[in-house]
């Protein structure tokens, strides 16, 4: 019988970084399949496709990216939304804050989600 998932929370956002299950994590943020990790990008405008390749690796990890563009809701990319459409993973965009509060509902309801949050 396989270990029913943990999926991380995302507790606070903010300051720099996050707290993610009752932990402080400086800067941006990536979540996927459920492991919390530090992710380079700062600002959208930074954000290339190299940037989700730990995405790109493992499509069938991932129902869609649900991206943080930072304090405020910004298109990512051109780049960004064709790699992620060459890999037939979706995207919904938002500003950090309601991208974090999503998340966590998404992965409470067991949704398969990638979370890449740029730090406000």
């Amino acid at each position: 019988m396989s270990q029913p998932r943990q999926p991380p929370s995302i507790d606070a956002y903010g300051g720099g970084g996050f707290r993610v299950s009752g932990q402080r994590r400086e800067g941006s943020l990536l979540i996927l399949a459920d492991e919390p990790q530090s992710w380079a990008p700062t600002s959208l405008e930074a954000l290339s496709p190299a940037d989700l390749q730990p995405i790109l690796d493992h499509p069938a990890d991932v129902e869609f990216v649900l991206l943080g563009t930072g304090k405020q809701q910004g298109l990512p990319p051109k780049p960004i939304r064709e790699a992620l459409q060459a890999a037939r993973i979706g995207l919904e965009f938002m500003d950090t804050a309601s991208a974090a509060r999503l998340y966590n509902v998404l992965a409470s309801e067991g949704r398969r989600v990638a979370a890449a949050l740029i730090a406000i």
